[in-house]
């Protein structure tokens, strides 16, 4: 059977959409998720497995969390990539766009900023944007989703620790384990040794001690086929493992389970694991966690300034549904009652304890 690993060394520098690969195109995914000759099996529609729980359609509680994907270059190719982020990637948000998300967070009240990619650093205007969003609210909460690698990368990358601090940013990292073996086979060689130098300077400004107030978190994703365990058993393995080893600290891990788009679903294809795994999503369905989906309190910002309901629609072109599709049309009131748009791709999120770029929600 093909790893996750093979993936990776078949396919180390090259994303989906440069290799002009099927799978590059959103809407051959959305017609292999919902193609019942690759799964091998019927399978129940997303809508008809959450309609019984009074869940559709699916409607948003509040709008809190303004997750914005500042691009979607990246300085790894790793195998699960739902974004199918790489070097090659040039989409990349303009400070043009940035501009009108700032207009919009002058407007209007969230909780969290969440800024993600691709490598969110890589984006020439990256600081410039999180000192604009500070310059509006002193208070709010800013998370970052970094890499690890990308403080390594180059010496313009290097302070960044220091810049994350001074902005009182939270930083989210994933980290698909706490040996180098599990982590390269996912992320690609040499991953997982860059990664524990980053956060060992992390930890040197502060991050992840205790009572710093400097927020380091980091996030799980299984490396085949398969739902993530238990995610405080997995937190408590990491923490003593990543301690004793490397003498790091982090604050929460998050388990977020693998999305079967992009290139996990190629993965899965590739693999002959597809029909098996979208049964076990199926299967493991848990109404607590749809009711506590990511999509029913965030709202996703596209690199282009399109609205979506969660990262994972935005990578399958599923923009929110009515006419505010954009930042330049934004609506808070019909976004706030707006009907989201599901897929079949939605059976990652609500599996077991739940999925969402959070970790478990149930």
């Amino acid at each position: 059977m093909l790893t996750a690993h093979h993936t990776q060394t078949m396919n180390p520098v090259k994303s989906l959409k440069a290799l002009k690969h099927a799978l590059g195109d959103s809407g051959y995914q959305i017609q292999v998720l919902n193609d019942h000759d690759k799964l091998g099996r019927h399978l129940p529609l997303f809508r008809e497995k959450i309609a019984p729980f009074g869940l559709f359609p699916l409607k948003p509680t509040q709008i809190d969390i303004f997750q914005v994907n500042v691009g979607k270059m990246c300085n790894q190719v790793c195998s699960h990539c739902h974004v199918d982020a790489g070097p090659d990637r040039k989409e990349i948000m303009t400070q043009e766009t940035m501009q009108e998300c700032l207009d919009v967070l002058r407007k209007h009240k969230f909780k969290t900023i969440d800024l993600t990619g691709g490598a969110p650093e890589m984006n020439n205007n990256f600081r410039w944007f999180i000192e604009g969003i500070r310059a509006i609210d002193s208070e709010i909460k800013i998370i970052v989703r970094c890499n690890l690698t990308i403080i390594l990368a180059n010496k313009n990358y290097h302070d960044l620790p220091e810049f994350f601090k001074q902005h009182r940013i939270e930083v989210v990292s994933s980290l698909p384990f706490y040996t180098a073996s599990r982590t390269d086979s996912q992320r690609g060689n040499g991953v997982f040794e860059d990664s524990i130098k980053a956060l060992q300077m992390l930890n040197a400004m502060g991050y992840g001690q205790e009572g710093s107030g400097l927020t380091l978190n980091l996030v799980y994703n299984p490396a085949g086929a398969f739902l993530p365990s238990g995610q405080d058993g997995l937190e408590k393995e990491f923490k003593k493992a990543l301690k004793t080893k490397y003498g790091i600290h982090f604050n929460s891990l998050f388990c977020i389970t693998n999305i079967p788009i992009s290139r996990f679903l190629d993965y899965l294809l590739v693999s002959g694991n597809y029909g098996e795994y979208m049964e076990k999503l199926v299967n493991a369905f848990n109404p607590t966690a749809a009711s506590n989906v990511m999509c029913r309190n965030t709202l996703s910002i596209g690199w282009d300034g399109f609205l979506f309901d969660c990262d994972f629609n935005q990578m399958l072109d599923l923009k929110v549904l009515g006419r505010s599709q954009h930042l330049r049309e934004f609506d808070m009131s019909e976004l706030t009652n707006r009907k989201i748009s599901i897929n079949q791709h939605c059976y990652g999120c609500t599996a077991g304890a739940g999925s969402s770029c959070g970790g478990e929600v149930a």
